[in-house]
C-alpha cells in the first residue's frame, strides 16, 4: 500500500514539474513576441521620420526660387544708376523691368553691376543669364549672342560746351577738323563715333569706362564733344553748367536684353513676358515714371 501510495505521489510531482516547465516557455515566448513588437514599432518609426525627413528636404529643394542674374552698368541714368551712394540697390528703366520679368518667370532678380564692355563676354561664358544695360541691337553684337523684344527706344545725341564750334551733327563730318569726341567704351555712341568719324579720318574717339568720365573729360577740354543717348544726356547736362545739347539727332535705336546663343529656352521665356508687360503698359508706366512724355 505505501509503494502505491509513494507510486501516486511520485506521478504527483511529474506533472506539477511538467506543468511548471509548460509555463515558463510560455512566458519567455511572451516576452520575445513583446520584444519583436517593440523592434518592429521602433524600425516603423524611424522608417517614418526617415521619410518625412526625406519629403521635407525634398520639399525645402522644390521651393527654393531660381535666380535670373541680369548683368549690366549702372551708370546710365535713367535706365540704371545708384540712386543712393551709400546704397547698392541698382534703380533705374531696366533694373524695373527685369524684376517685372523675374517675377512673370517666378524667379528672383539679381543684378550685377560691371564694366559695359564685360556685359556680353559675361553672358556668354554664363556668368550672368542676361545683359540689360540700354543695349542697343547691332549686328557685330548679334554675331555673338541674341537679343529679346525691343522694349525701349534710344536717341543718341551730341553734348557739347557752351559756343563750341561744333553746333549741328554735320559739323562734326567737316574735313580736317580731327574732332576729339568722347564717348562711353563699347556703347553704340563709341561703335557710331569709330564707323562714321573715326574711320573716315574725320574725328579720334576718345573712350572712357563710364559716361560721366567722357562728360568730365568735356568740361575740362580734353574732348570737344561726346556722344551718347539722350536721357543720360540730360541728366549730365543738368549736373554741369556750361553743357548743352545739340538739337540734331545722331541717330535712333532700339534697346533690347542680350542672352546667350545656346540659351533659347531663356530667350523664349524673356520674350514671351516681356511682350505681355508691353501689351499691358507696364513698360510704358516705368519710362514714364523716369523719363516721362
Amino acid at each position: 500500500m505505501k509503494k502505491i501510495t509513494a507510486l501516486i505521489l511520485a506521478l504527483v510531482m511529474v506533472f506539477a514539474l511538467v506543468g511548471c516547465a509548460s509555463g515558463n516557455t510560455d512566458t519567455g515566448s511572451t516576452e520575445s513576441n513583446e520584444t519583436n513588437d517593440t523592434t518592429e514599432s521602433t524600425e516603423t518609426t524611424e522608417a517614418g521620420e526617415a521619410a518625412e525627413s526625406t519629403e521635407t528636404a525634398e520639399t525645402t529643394e522644390t521651393t527654393e526660387t531660381a535666380v535670373l542674374k541680369m548683368g549690366t552698368n549702372a551708370a546710365f541714368p535713367p535706365y540704371e544708376y545708384y540712386e543712393d551712394a551709400d546704397d547698392n540697390k541698382v534703380v533705374g528703366i531696366d533694373a524695373e523691368v527685369a524684376a517685372l520679368i523675374a517675377e512673370k518667370l517666378g524667379m528672383e532678380l539679381e543684378i550685377v553691376d560691371m564694366e559695359f564692355d564685360s556685359i556680353i563676354p559675361a553672358v556668354q561664358t554664363g556668368k550672368i543669364d542676361m545683359g540689360m544695360a540700354g543695349m542697343t541691337v547691332t549686328e557685330d553684337r548679334l554675331e555673338n549672342v541674341n537679343f529679346s523684344t525691343s522694349y525701349a527706344t534710344g536717341v543718341q545725341v551730341v553734348i557739347v560746351k557752351e559756343g563750341s564750334e561744333i553746333t549741328t551733327v554735320d559739323d562734326l563730318s567737316v574735313e580736317g577738323k580731327d574732332w576729339k569726341v568722347g564717348v562711353q567704351n563699347a556703347t553704340t555712341g563709341d561703335l557710331y563715333a569709330t564707323w562714321d568719324l573715326e574711320d573716315n579720318g574725320l574725328a579720334t574717339v576718345m573712350r572712357y569706362n563710364k559716361g560721366a568720365d567722357a562728360v568730365q573729360a568735356l568740361v575740362t577740354g580734353k574732348v570737344d564733344c561726346v556722344i551718347i543717348d539722350n536721357e543720360p544726356a540730360k541728366a549730365f547736362v543738368a549736373e554741369n553748367d556750361g553743357l548743352v545739347i545739340l538739337d540734331t539727332e545722331y541717330t535712333v535705336e532700339d534697346y533690347a536684353i542680350c542672352i546667350a546663343k545656346d540659351n533659347t529656352e531663356l530667350l523664349d521665356q524673356v520674350n514671351a513676358a516681356l511682350d505681355e508687360l508691353i501689351a499691358d503698359g507696364s513698360v510704358q508706366n516705368i519710362i514714364d515714371k523716369y523719363i516721362g512724355e
